[in-house]
């Protein structure tokens, strides 16, 4: 076949044909009399392999060495094609959401695509003096779904808090983006997503927060649970305990399940619920005596109870506990 009808029956074009001859990669087996290029059967199914090859991201020099060499082993070029794939896939994949974070900015004018550029730009410094001041003097002008996106992959506590105090501020569409990041497989992602939510006011956040209740994360559970106990919704209660008893934020548990014993229906669950974990066998001493002082702040009969009980209780430090609860409860 001369070049024309193997450029039309492969596709690919006869000057990149050529160009594969002046590399060495394929030579036509022959010559017509009138000096033409004539390919056999073995040159055009060599141009499929090339292509083939090619479809995978492989150079004509990479190409050549697969095709010619016969001690060449194919894993370690198709393992660092694979880190490349990721690394292109990753830089687009930050192209785009970058892109459609200044579309959400709905800008009027090059100077605004300008402005937001900057802003992105300051949010992903290395400099985390630089994300936190963007945080903080820049909120009107940073789309929210780059202030959700900042906040979750956020690990410096202070510029976290930052893009949180932003995030409150931002209006509407925060809750459902941060909910996203609840279905994370990073915990600490998580963790981030209900820490954020926790500072917004909205109904649906409270039940954002309920679904976190069941992470199977308990420093996650422990922070929606804080968050829940402040909103005076009982179903933290379990998960408070909890903490009280893995100590574990516990001074902070304590003082959500205080605030929920408000209601009285709600104190007697609360004291219910220590006094059951106070009487199991594998409740460690250490524990037991932050169950007791738990017990300080819920009203009722029930916790009443439960404090004379436990002012005789064989472990001194829980009977002192408990007995000078007692005293604190005569008092008022």
């Amino acid at each position: 076949m001369l070049i024309g009808e193997v450029a039309r029956r492969s596709g690919v074009s006869a000057r990149m044909l050529r160009h594969y001859e002046s590399l060495g990669l394929l030579r036509p087996s022959g010559r017509t009399g009138s000096g033409y290029r004539e390919y056999s059967g073995d040159d055009v199914r060599r141009i499929f392999h090339i292509e083939s090859l090619r479809s995978l991201g492989l150079s004509l020099r990479e190409i050549g060495r697969a095709l010619d060499d016969p001690g060449f082993t194919p894993s370690a070029l198709v393992d660092d094609l694979i880190r490349q794939t990721r690394a292109r896939i990753a830089a687009e994949t930050e192209l785009l959401a970058r892109l459609r974070r200044i579309d959400a900015a709905e800008p009027a004018d090059w100077e605004d695509v300008l402005q937001d550029v900057a802003v992105l730009q300051a949010l992903g410094s290395k400099s985390a003096a630089a994300r936190q001041r963007v945080a903080l003097s820049a909120v009107d002008e940073v789309p929210v779904e780059a202030l959700v996106e900042a906040v979750l992959r956020e690990s410096d506590p202070n510029v976290a808090g930052a893009l949180r105090w932003a995030l409150a501020r931002s209006g509407d569409g925060s809750a459902a983006l941060l909910a996203e990041g609840l279905g994370s497989p990073s915990a600490a992602v998580r963790e981030r997503a209900v820490r954020s939510l926790a500072e917004l006011p909205d109904d649906e956040v409270t039940a954002r927060l309920r679904d976190a209740l069941a992470d199977p994360d308990a420093v996650v559970r422990g922070h929606a649970a804080l968050a829940l106990g402040t909103r005076g919704v009982a179903d933290a209660v379990p998960a408070l305990i909890d903490m009280i008893v893995a100590g574990r934020n516990d001074t902070d548990a304590a003082d959500a399940l205080g605030m929920l014993a408000s209601d009285t229906s709600t104190a007697d669950r609360i004291a219910a619920g220590l006094v059951e974990r106070l009487a199991h066998d594998d409740t460690e001493a250490s524990a037991r005596a932050r169950l007791t002082q738990a017990l300080a702040d819920i009203p009722g009969r029930t916790a009443s109870c439960a404090l004379v009980e436990l002012s005789y209780d064989p472990d001194r430090a829980v009977a002192l506990t408990a007995a000078y609860l007692l005293q604190l409860r005569d008092a008022r």
